[in-house]
């Protein structure tokens, strides 16, 4: 015998098969936008638990270490409501109103949108919790006392969601949210000051990365990696596999290639590809040329070649041509060319990023030299294919090679 059918029972029953199909896909866009903020290279310590922080970041003023945002109800946010997530991404500060380090980039994660803060809240509450207490930050004076953000908030932090900018096509305002607000471009391609912060009017012209002893260089300027007179194919190809027919990356950005960028959808890369072109300048502007004196530059350049050819001809070619997309090309690559030669060392001294199992990001597995080469030969080398081939960066010398052969690797 069936029992009748109550409409308020059926009702309720829709109800929360809508909610939990809502849920999930609330969950699913958290997740993605959560890639899409590369919020996993911060949160995550090198052997760490997955977003249970711990992860140490050298600055200027000491080491930050960055915080547990799994679910965790003692050590993580697993008290915290929708709306306490949302005020430290819009405001940057911490539930009970205590004042963030502006290493955790608020200044652009302002810019995130409501519902896209309630998405990544969402899907951070559904991870598997991890009990693991904060670490406390180890700061010199004056920086431990958090009252002095007050005066860098006033010079450097303008707090609202992004704007829509209606002279500009939807696909063009996608990217620019994407790349100013999750995406936080302007942390690392922006120079930093003396106080820690960046001048709107600097915003992507590029700096020294003073956490990662890394250069990232100007989204501006061609005679860097901006991309005037890049297709938008080339660019797409590069933040989605890290190799295109006109570049390549390496250091940190490979790492945001691999735990980010590769991760989404061809519409938004397109959208990035669309501004990231935008705000380049229209036509390149060849790079400096040597200033080393001639007779020096052409005994480093000729040991050099010596090295190349022994070291790196088999994968790069004896002309510099490669073979892509497995070993990128070394002719006609801006990234060698650039006024600063800090990522051309690092990667002969360090090598590429290691291979992914997903087999993203490229170039994969380039080996570390540091040990098998002196500082001179690094910078004969790394000066060789700077200005080999019609390539038009200046020679370094063995001192540059030296000071960052004993830098630190985060």
């Amino acid at each position: 015998m069936a029992w009748p059918c109550c409409p308020f029972l059926a009702a309720t029953a829709a109800q929360a098969q809508q909610k939990s199909v809502t849920g999930g896909e609330l969950v699913k866009r958290g997740e993605y936008l959560a890639r899409a903020g590369d919020c996993i290279a911060c949160h995550t310590a090198p052997e760490g638990r997955t977003f249970a922080g711990g992860r140490a970041m050298p600055t200027p003023f000491g080491t930050l270490f960055s915080s547990n945002i799994t679910p965790d109800r003692e050590t993580g946010i697993g008290k915290w409501s929708a709306d306490d997530f949302y005020i430290t991404m819009h405001r940057g500060r911490f539930p009970d109103g205590g004042l963030i380090y502006p290493a955790m980039p608020f200044a652009s994660y302002t810019k995130v949108t409501r519902a896209d803060s309630d998405a990544i809240f969402a899907y951070l509450k559904s991870i598997p919790p991890v009990n693991q207490k904060n670490r406390e930050h180890d700061l010199r004076f004056p920086y431990n006392n958090r009252q002095l953000i007050l005066g860098w908030r006033t010079l450097y932090f303008t707090e609202g969601e992004y704007k829509p900018d209606p002279a500009k096509s939807a696909e063009w305002n996608r990217g620019a949210y994407l790349v100013e607000g999750l995406g936080h471009c302007g942390m690392c391609h922006s120079p930093i000051n003396v106080l820690g912060g960046t001048s709107q009017s600097d915003a992507f012209k590029g700096g020294l990365i003073p956490m990662q002893n890394w250069y990232a260089p100007s989204l501006t300027s061609n005679r860097e990696a901006g991309l005037g007179d890049w297709s938008i194919k080339d660019i797409t190809d590069l933040l989605k596999t890290g190799v295109s027919a006109r570049g390549v990356v390496y250091g940190p950005m490979a790492e945001v290639v691999h735990n980010s960028l590769q991760y989404l959808t061809d519409e938004d890369t397109k959208a990035m590809a669309v501004y990231l072109k935008s705000i380049a300048e229209p036509a390149s502007t060849p790079p400096a040329g040597s200033k080393l004196p001639t007779t020096e530059s052409s005994l480093l350049i000729s040991l050099g070649k010596t090295v190349y050819d022994a070291r790196c001809a088999s994968c790069h070619g004896a002309q510099g041509e490669g073979k892509p997309p497995h070993w990128p090309p070394l002719a006609n690559n801006q990234s060698i060319e650039m006024e600063s030669a800090v990522n051309a060392i690092r990667m002969v001294l360090n090598g590429g990023y290691p291979p992914s199992t997903e087999g993203n990001p490229r170039p994969y597995g380039m080996p570390p030299f540091a040990g098998l080469l002196s500082d001179n030969e690094v910078a004969a080398v790394v000066s060789y294919i700077r200005t080999a081939w019609g390539n038009r960066g200046a020679p370094v010398s063995a001192r540059e090679a030296n000071e960052l052969r004993s830098a630190p690797l985060n």
